[in-house]
């Protein structure tokens, strides 16, 4: 997916060489949590809305450039990467640079957001199932062959908890007809964590349990 078209240069980097008070302004009105900064025309990196209202007005930016962050991407990195390195860097602008670290402009989070919620996987229509299994038990190949034997396509399937025993995959089926998958899933030791009103097997144990409620009660 391209997201070239997503780069901005509506605010261009600060100069080390400017004044604080310029940058504590700059943030003032606008929304961001960080601004490039370069050096003789240079990228040198980030500084964050945080640290630059500790600093003194008065001064320089190039007195504080070791609280800049080098955090980028490339021209080149794919927008799922792109989302990575905004959750990494807890920003909300991201400066992109060339193979030569030339400064290109700088994509903002909402837009990059914005290219996951038009994937097939937020957009379509369709049913989530959350399943769960050992982490040395699960594989992503068993995963699309239990919905695919089922007549179903997967719009989309991540890794949404994962720690030292357990993970668990939300699975997006283009399909409404959930049950036969829902069971599948369980002969193959998944646990289904998400719920299901047309899970049968959940319904047959409840319906038994009332059963038996109602004859211990005679």
């Amino acid at each position: 997916m391209n997201t070239h078209p997503y780069i901005l240069n509506d605010v261009l980097p600060f100069a080390s060489e400017k004044s604080v008070k310029e940058l504590q302004s700059a943030f003032n009105q606008l929304t961001y949590t960080h601004f490039p900064i370069t050096k003789d025309g240079v990228f040198e990196g980030c500084i964050s809305n945080t640290d630059v209202h500790c600093f003194e007005s008065d001064k320089k930016i190039e007195d504080y450039l070791y609280a800049i962050e080098p955090f980028f991407v490339r021209l080149d990195t794919n927008w799922l990467d792109i989302l990575e390195a905004f959750g990494q860097n807890n920003t909300n602008v991201m400066p992109v640079l060339d193979q030569k670290n030339n400064y290109q402009g700088y994509y903002e989070l909402s837009d990059i957001i914005g290219i996951f919620n038009n994937t097939p996987f937020l957009n379509e229509a369709g049913g989530i199932i959350v399943v769960e299994k050992g982490v040395r038990d699960y594989s992503f190949s068993e995963i699309c062959q239990i919905v695919e034997s089922n007549d179903a396509k997967i719009l989309g399937v991540f890794i949404s908890h994962l720690d030292s025993d357990n993970m668990q995959a939300t699975i997006k089926i283009g399909h409404q007809g959930m049950n036969e998958i829902v069971q599948a899933f369980r002969r193959y030791d998944y646990t289904i964590i998400s719920s299901h009103d047309e899970d049968l097997l959940l319904e047959n144990l409840k319906e038994r349990s009332n059963y038996l409620d109602r004859y211990l009660n005679i």
